[in-house]
């Protein structure tokens, strides 16, 4: 729907003002309050026009009036200021930060509960039942079909499903997994081996009328679909939903939990008043680690990383041997850990590390922000500064530093950035918290993957499920046109499969004449690194049938697109420290949200980059430059992402994968179109839409109250959310 497009009625100019995004908007008031840390949704009232199906064609050309009148006010009130500001840099403001999507209808089928579960093949997504202006379509009032909104109009006597345990391990006891695998011994939480790592579950269907995602899609990804997750099943194991006379937290006591007894009758609550998850890791990986690469084994399976076809490492008995991982999240001195943090903490060494017999261990990277303090220099003062800042269960998994102790680890002089618009010095955490990391790699041989993780991140699903789906996808991936593809949103709906967007991206790639980067880039330099030599292609671009890279694990992983900053407003773009300024800036690649799989040959080129080239970069963007300069395989995983309301995906696509000019980009100033998606930097509904999931009153919607008087609480498909700020208590 090309024609839909309220931007081309403005003026597009070429000339404009770099600065930070006006979140405000010229339109009006932000969809998200700082102040309450609340996202606003829209009202019913003005998501519904009046009674009668409306045509799209009536409601283009009213939108397009009301833009028009927004623009023409805009224009008439700054005429009547002294310090004028040229109109060029006045239109390109209003394109950039007119929060167009704010009018399209709002999506409710997130809130149905428990009470309206359907199986799989009965299940019609909210998008479809609907026609563009929230009025069911024909078919849906054919169907008998209608959205329950928040419950309200279901009044369930029982569940019509009822919670099963959830599985997504590899069958570890079977004849075949032992054929070519060691066996998985099983680990506990204890150390008397009384209390196996528990079991989490689902419900095997979702509450009808549940929304899909606009970007991406479990099946692709391998993610089990067809199931939901609500938070008795999910959080209970961990200590969610009994009280701390039993050994748990005391969350979710006074919500509604119709079903939750079904956990407790199949596994028995966990006592975690006593658990050290460091000696429990410890302890998993001791049982198993005959299963695993030491680091002298790691080197001579190199070859095999980069040639599929000489298969994996084997151990005595021709067993398949693994590489382990480190699943590392950055905290800090002062950073509060509530209860609801704990019990993320406990579900990702549960499912990452214990579940799967030692595969992950599960890091706290914590900060000491007082750089007065000697943490390298005396262990009582390192212990103390852990017990002062870290829960005791998680002490033993808790390694510390500094910015002093990484102006040791990587001494200068750096040379200056094109620009610092932080302000602030290189070593700082702000700049180069991939410092840390590097630094981190270095001391931990044992490791040849580490995940780069957030606090404030939250997953509605199986922590093992997303990570090894995405692994295993991101391996698969041919190096052909990746790059390109890493750039762009792909939008199942309206793109088609994956197999054709790659196809797609390939020839509008060629067709526009565009050069694919293949390899090691090229450019003005006055001294680099020598590239790894299989890093190079085997043959041309031309020549490859996208074969090259399939079956090779990839050296990032991220779950934001991997694009070119030079091509954005992005305000840290020019932030790369010691190249020659004198030179064109190197090419860059950035991806939004530090969180990634780094592999340690990506690392180690990382490392002395900055130990013996003096370069970096912001963290965002040090990690995929490097891959890019020296032909490492990057991956942005096509992850499913929901919005809050529904957008014309021809309109969606044009916003996030073809802006009008730079600063239209979403990683600049058109940034603010994620505020209704589920992830992203700056997202609100992702941080509303897990509150109401807590069973949390927002926006004077949800709650307990609702809950048990409506269709239940809610139950999500796998999904991730980011930033999680707050998780308050359930309100009665």
């Amino acid at each position: 729907m090309r024609s839909f497009n309220p931007i081309r009625l403005l003026s597009s100019r070429s000339s404009y003002s770099e600065k930070l995004p006006d979140h405000g908007g010229p339109n009006g008031a932000a969809a998200f309050n700082g102040q309450r840390g609340r996202w606003a949704f829209a009202s019913g009232t003005t998501q519904r026009l009046r009674a009668g199906k409306v045509s799209l064609r009536m409601a283009t050309a009213a939108i397009a009036f009301f833009v028009l009148v927004i623009y023409l006010f805009s224009m008439l009130f700054s005429s009547s200021n002294d310090n004028l500001i040229p109109e060029d840099e006045t239109s390109a403001e209003v394109h950039a930060n007119t929060r167009y999507w704010e009018v399209f209808p709002r999506l409710n089928g997130y809130y149905n509960g428990v009470k309206t579960l359907v199986k799989w093949q009965d299940w019609i997504p909210d998008e479809l039942q609907r026609d563009y202006w929230g009025y069911m379509n024909d078919e849906s009032r054919r169907s008998g079909n209608s959205s329950l909104e928040d419950g309200s109009s279901a009044r369930l006597a029982a569940l019509p499903l009822q919670p099963k345990i959830f599985n997504p391990y590899p069958p570890y006891n079977s004849s075949e997994w032992l054929e070519e695998h060691y066996p998985v011994h099983q680990c506990f939480i204890d150390e008397r081996e009384t209390q196996p790592a528990p079991n989490m579950f689902v419900f095997p269907g979702v509450p009808q009328n549940m929304v899909m995602p606009f970007f991406g899609s479990h099946d692709e990804l391998g993610l089990t679909n067809g199931i939901c997750f609500e938070r008795f099943g999910r959080l209970g194991p961990y200590g969610y939903g009994y009280n701390a006379q039993e050994g748990g937290l005391g969350l979710g006591l006074r919500s509604e939990q119709e079903g939750a007894e079904t956990i407790w009758q199949t596994q028995k609550k966990v006592d975690y008043r006593q658990v050290d998850w460091g000696l429990a890791q410890e302890r998993c990986f001791e049982k198993n680690k005959q299963r695993f690469y030491t680091p002298a084994e790691r080197q001579s399976s190199l070859k095999k990383r980069s040639d599929p076809s000489s298969g994996a490492a084997r151990g005595s008995g021709g067993k398949k041997k693994l590489p382990r991982t480190a699943y590392v999240l950055r905290t800090y001195t002062g950073f509060e850990y509530t209860a609801h943090e704990i019990i993320t903490l406990r579900a990702m060494i549960n499912e990452l590390s214990l579940k799967s017999g030692g595969e992950y261990d599960v890091h706290l990277l914590l900060h000491v922000k007082d750089d007065t303090i000697p943490i390298w220099t005396s262990k009582e003062v390192y212990q103390k500064v852990i017990e002062e800042n870290i829960p005791p269960e998680f002490w033993g998994i808790t390694t510390l530093w500094s910015v002093q102790q990484m102006r040791l680890y990587y001494p200068g002089p750096f040379g200056e950035p094109p620009a610092n618009i932080a302000g602030q010095e290189i070593h700082g955490v702000y700049r180069s918290a991939h410092f840390a990391l590097q630094w981190f790699a270095q001391e931990h041989q044992e490791y040849e993957y580490i995940w780069n993780w957030e606090m404030d991140i939250r997953y509605s699903g199986h922590y093992y499920e997303f990570h090894n789906s995405v692994i295993e996808w991101a391996k698969q991936q041919p190096r052909r046109g990746l790059w390109e593809r890493n750039e762009k949103f792909w939008i199942p709906a309206y793109h088609g499969d994956w197999q054709n967007f790659t196809r797609f991206v390939d020839k509008e790639t060629l067709d526009m004449g565009g050069l694919p980067v293949w390899g090691p880039v090229s450019f003005p330099n006055s001294g680099m690194l020598e590239s790894p030599p299989e890093n190079s292609p085997p043959r041309s671009y031309f020549d490859d049938d996208f074969e090259w890279g399939v079956g090779e694990d990839a050296d990032i992983i991220t779950f934001n697109p991997i694009f070119d900053p030079g091509k954005t407003n992005w305000v840290f773009r020019k932030d790369i420290s010691g190249y020659d300024l004198n030179l064109p800036i190197p090419p860059r690649r950035c991806a939004i949200i530090t969180v990634a799989r780094l592999s340690r040959r990506l690392l180690d080129m990382m490392h002395e980059e900055t130990y013996i080239g003096k370069h970096s970069a912001f963290p965002e963007m040090w990690p995929p430059t490097v891959a890019l300069h020296h032909g490492f395989k990057a991956v942005y995983i096509p992850h499913p992402v929901f919005f809050d309301r529904k957008w014309p995906l021809d309109y969606m696509d044009q916003v996030f994968n073809y802006p009008e000019n730079k600063i239209n980009s979403p990683f600049g100033w058109g940034e603010h179109n994620w505020l209704g998606s589920s992830f992203y930097y700056n997202s609100g509904f992702s941080g509303a839409l897990w509150r109401r999931w807590l069973g949390e009153r927002e926006n004077d919607e949800g709650g307990a109250s609702a809950e048990i008087e409506g269709s239940g609480r809610m139950c999500l498909p796998s999904t991730l959310h980011h930033p999680i700020k707050n998780e308050n208590m359930p309100e009665s």
